[in-house]
């Protein structure tokens, strides 16, 4: 399995035979380095969406468009586009099991919001949501936006992911903190991937408090752009 960060929260995934875009923010992420989109995108085969905030869904449509693939996520927005914008998608609720080539993604709950942005203001999309992915002998809890939820005790219990990519930012979502403080509390992770922090001066720009308070994981520190094997 093949990860790569795309600054932010958005990932490139590389696991069975599938090429999954989570929450692709490319155009004016200030993470991102726009001359390396092509690169970025290149084989995709499907984009996993989280939630409607711009910062996680804004590159959504052109790349669908772009490529013809499906667009992955909450009934209600996927549904709403494929009748608006004549794209392919795959909604599904929380829950529910759909297979990308391979890897089994289930739908999980999360605590946040999730809107788009309209011209007279926000636009419901769906509800926010994470996933778990299983595949090539792992099984990875991809987060999305949230905070602590009791939740998180049955997921795990349940879903028994050895991988977290984990939001852990502040302001928005956890911090640092409190990523900690819920991977000790419910999981069982092998390793854990900080995400949704260093765009913007407002969220944290280091894991050092999540590697503090997790001496038992392998934190690392994703690279824009470096690829990580697990």
């Amino acid at each position: 399995m093949k990860l790569t960060w795309l600054g932010h929260s958005g990932f490139r995934m590389e696991i069975e035979k599938a090429v999954i875009l989570i929450d692709p923010w490319i155009t004016g992420n200030p993470m991102f380095p726009a001359a390396r989109r092509a690169e970025a995108i290149a084989g995709a085969t499907h984009i996993l969406l989280t939630h409607g905030h711009g910062d996680h869904s804004a590159d959504t449509l052109a790349i669908a468009k772009e490529l013809n693939i499906p667009v992955v996520g909450i009934y209600d927005t996927v549904a709403w586009w494929q009748e608006r914008e004549g794209i392919e998608g795959i909604g599904f609720n929380k829950g529910g099991t759909v297979n990308l080539g391979g890897a089994h993604v289930t739908m999980v709950p999360a605590s946040h919001s999730s809107s788009l942005s309209g011209p007279q203001g926000p636009v419901y999309a769906g509800t926010e949501s994470g996933y778990m992915i299983a595949g090539e002998g792992h099984v990875v809890y991809v987060s999305g936006d949230t905070t602590i939820m009791a939740d998180m005790e049955w997921m795990a219990d349940y879903h028994r992911p050895d991988i977290g990519i984990l939001c852990a930012g502040g302001h928005f979502t956890m911090d640092m903190k409190a990523a900690a403080w819920a991977a000790r509390k419910y999981f069982d992770f092998r390793t854990v991937i900080p995400c949704h922090y260093r765009t913007f001066p407002l969220l944290e720009q280091t894991a050092a408090a999540l590697k503090a308070g997790l001496p038992k994981a392998e934190v690392i520190e994703p690279e824009v752009m470096e690829p990580i094997l697990l």
